[in-house]
């Protein structure tokens, strides 16, 4: 595996790569790899001559200090990971060498944007949205490989590229969970023992709410999903909605698209987020 920290050296050997004709499929990540980034990187190895992923704690899309001061960060254990999953290409740039200028992009994404994440985390999708577009300029990639746990994050993605006009396949992967459910994040490492026992529960509660969607209305869901939240003194929920998979606004009854519900809770001071598709 090729380890790079320079954009220019990154490009140069991409390009090299593109002229012979092969095809890159990138997986971004913030680092801390865990095994829901490895399936992601067997995804891409599938399907694509050379797998690119880039390592990279992005700060312009914290709007919490504390959040990417305590962001966990292994370097040398990701770069073994990345090797051992057949990983071609490992990008790990510091800041200044991303942002040698203040980035001006701004990007909109109208309604997308304002719920769940986008309202709770100002700025966020536009940090998100500033590196990911800078990625695909430097690695040019013929896919991208995302985890539908950020299911918001993916559709902001798309529609940036649908912004943009780039010509790169945005391909959305399964959750991977632990046996017990928990939906496999880098702030799990965070988690102190006893908070890693309840943390499942959040799964928990979204999977039963599922086996009520056809018996109860999404009001009656989301008020139950609220109310299990409420008996867990452990949790403060900060969001639960149950929303058009493709708009990402809140719906009364199921209409042409799929239905997912999109939690976010506190527990032990670590922020989780999970989905769970209805229909």
């Amino acid at each position: 595996m090729k380890r790079l920290e320079n954009i220019n050296e990154l490009t140069q050997y991409i390009e090299s790569l593109k002229q012979d004709g092969k095809t890159i499929g990138l997986v971004p990540t913030m680092g801390a790899l865990h095994a829901g980034h490895m399936s992601l990187i067997k995804r891409a190895r599938e399907e694509n001559d050379i797998v690119v992923s880039s390592v990279f704690v992005n700060p312009i899309q914290f709007n919490n200090k504390e959040d990417l001061e305590k962001y966990p960060r292994n370097l040398e254990k990701d770069s073994q990971l990345l090797e051992e999953n057949g990983c071609d290409i490992m990008f790990s740039p510091n800041a200044q060498e991303v942002y040698k200028e203040e980035p001006t992009e701004q990007f909109s994404f109208g309604s997308l944007e304002a719920v769940m994440e986008g309202k709770q985390r100002p700025g966020h999708f536009n940090g998100v949205a500033i590196i990911v577009s800078r990625l695909f300029n430097w690695v040019n990639p013929n896919r991208a490989y995302f985890g539908e746990k950020d299911f918001q994050q993916i559709a902001i993605i798309k529609d940036m590229v649908r912004q943009l006009n780039s010509p790169v396949e945005i391909v959305p992967c399964p959750i991977v969970r632990e046996e017990d459910g928990l939906a496999l994040s880098s702030r799990n490492a965070r988690l102190s023992q006893k908070a890693r026992e309840i943390a499942p529960k959040i799964h928990y509660i979204l999977q039963k709410s599922a086996t009520m969607k056809d018996s109860l209305s999404f009001s009656q869901i989301k008020t139950f999903v609220v109310n299990e939240f409420k008996l867990i003194k452990d949790f403060e929920l900060e969001y639960f909605e149950i929303v058009d998979d493709t708009t990402l606004q809140t719906i009364s009854k199921k209409g042409d698209n799929g239905v997912v519900g999109c939690i976010a809770v506190w527990l032990d001071g670590v922020r989780l987020i999970d989905v769970q598709r209805y229909y």
